[in-house]
């Protein structure tokens, strides 16, 4: 399994149970190539946990539909497991009370730590998992920094070793304290920049890796495109 858009920019596969940071500029398309990377990773025989805090989910599922999925379909149990789970941060974001099946109740790190200790640390190896968080940056806007950034170096990115599931956790560049992006980036195995160029006309849309830990790479900017269902490609 490779990661779709990261690893076309490496000279190989990436090792099992690999934490990718995402630091992506707040008007680039990383949304965008984030469910990009979802819908590839799932074509491929694949299963996903995406945790979802940047939009509604009805949404996300719009837009997979439009990548050619059925979220709905890859949504329900197969054999006790599904291949698609959606995780709704957003509805408590906005101080609402999930229907959804799958949902985070809190975001207090306090909270956070206990389920994720009992939910997700916990199981059997899960190599063809993906494991995404589209915006990591919403925890800073209920915990202290040091808190939150504790909670992510102790949970969030062991969790990849552990389920020997690759994970990707992204955070908007440029709103929080250097030392948080110093710690996350320390922890990470690769990171990832998104940025948006606006000294171009039109502006463009940017993609380069920042740092890999255990595999070559090409870290040269490259632009991505995004077609009209939303799908990203990059120009190399």
């Amino acid at each position: 399994m490779r990661i779709p858009l990261v690893e076309a920019l490496t000279s190989g596969p990436l090792p099992e149970g690999s934490a990718l940071l995402i630091e992506f500029d707040p008007a680039s398309q990383w949304h965008n190539a984030c469910l990009t990377i979802v819908a590839g990773w799932l074509r491929e025989g694949g299963s996903v946990s995406l945790s979802v805090a940047s939009q509604p989910l009805d949404r996300v599922r719009s837009k997979l539909r439009r990548l050619g999925l059925n979220p709905e379909a890859l949504e329900t149990d197969v054999e006790g497991d599904e291949t698609l789970r959606i995780w709704d941060w957003y509805t408590i974001s906005m101080g609402g009370k999930s229907k959804e099946k799958y949902a985070i109740n809190s975001l207090k790190v306090s909270d956070l730590s206990i389920f994720y200790s009992q939910e997700q640390l916990r199981g059997p190896p899960m190599p063809h998992r993906l494991l995404v968080i589209d915006d990591g940056s919403v925890l800073a806007r209920f915990n202290e920094e040091k808190n939150w950034v504790e909670f992510c170096l102790t949970r969030i990115f062991p969790m990849a070793k552990m389920r020997k599931s690759s994970i990707i956790v992204s955070l908007i560049r440029g709103v929080h304290s250097d030392w948080v992006y110093k710690r996350c980036e320390a922890a990470a195995d690769g990171i990832v920049d998104l940025r948006l160029d606006e000294s171009t006309d039109p502006v463009q849309n940017l993609i380069r890796i920042k740092a890999m830990k255990d595999i070559g790479f090409d870290g040269r900017w490259h632009r991505m495109n995004t077609r009209e269902n939303h799908e990203v490609t990059i120009d190399k």
